[in-house]
């Protein structure tokens, strides 16, 4: 008997929602763990582990991963339209595979991803000489560090404390702040759309479990106010939560 090709049953029995991200995490054909996203128009099937389509990249697991191994062989290798067009296709698998993590509340999973993004935003960096195409991804650097600061913060929630997500929250905003002023965009940092988020989200945590300032707050206020041995007490206690 002829093997059907087509999606019928699939997409009929998992219908689509345009007000909600259609993820679920499956076994496949060897069972191993695949993700699926339903789309408007059919799904989605995204690996867990390594480049989200399943690829090589001339043995590699990721074309960040190339790269890294082309430039270690030239270090002054140059991008070429192929890679360029490569990185595009990366950029956009991992970003569907990393708001698929968040969905699924896999938040370590999701910090993962977007550190991946990120380095492979750095190589482009370094290795372009083309700066319209290089800040074409830079402009999205923002959104992936809020995903990675929103997912760091989900998950020490989860497994820490509400003071270590607070925490979490506190250096992915030093992070976005660098970012801001190193484009010279600094005056509008704390009206940004992402920034006011990421402090909502810090200041519901600090209401919802009754957290008043966390313990690097708490330093960092008493090395600018010069209270020095207030500072080396804290900045000790700091290290001792750190190593336990």
């Amino acid at each position: 008997m002829k093997r059907a090709r087509h999606l019928d049953d699939l997409l009929q029995n998992w219908e689509f929602d345009p007000s909600s991200l259609n993820v679920r995490l499956i076994k496949g054909g060897d069972k191993r763990d695949v993700i699926q996203m339903r789309v408007d128009m059919g799904v989605l099937q995204l690996e867990t582990t390594g480049r989200p389509d399943g690829e090589l990249i001339e043995g590699s697991e990721s074309y960040l991963q190339h790269l890294q191994m082309v430039r270690l062989e030239n270090p002054d290798y140059e991008l070429t339209d192929e890679d360029c067009n490569e990185i595009d296709r990366e950029f956009m698998q991992f970003y569907h595979r990393r708001i698929c993590w968040l969905r699924l509340q896999f938040y370590h999973r999701a910090v993962m991803d977007a550190d991946h993004t990120l380095r492979l935003m750095d190589l482009c960096e370094e290795l372009s000489e083309d700066p319209e195409w290089i800040s074409s991804h830079e402009q999205y650097r923002p959104f992936v560090l809020f995903h990675r600061t929103q997912a760091e913060a989900l998950g020490e929630l989860e497994e820490n404390t509400p003071e270590e997500a607070i925490q979490a929250i506190n250096r992915g905003l030093e992070t976005l702040r660098a970012f801001f002023v190193k484009h010279e965009a600094e005056e509008h940092f704390d009206e940004d759309e992402l920034i006011v988020r990421l402090v909502d989200l810090r200041e519901s945590l600090r209401n919802e479990y009754s957290v008043g300032q966390t313990l690097r707050e708490r330093l960092d206020a008493a090395v600018q106010e010069e209270q020095y041995e207030l500072a080396a007490k804290l900045r000790d206690e700091l290290t001792r939560r750190e190593t336990h």
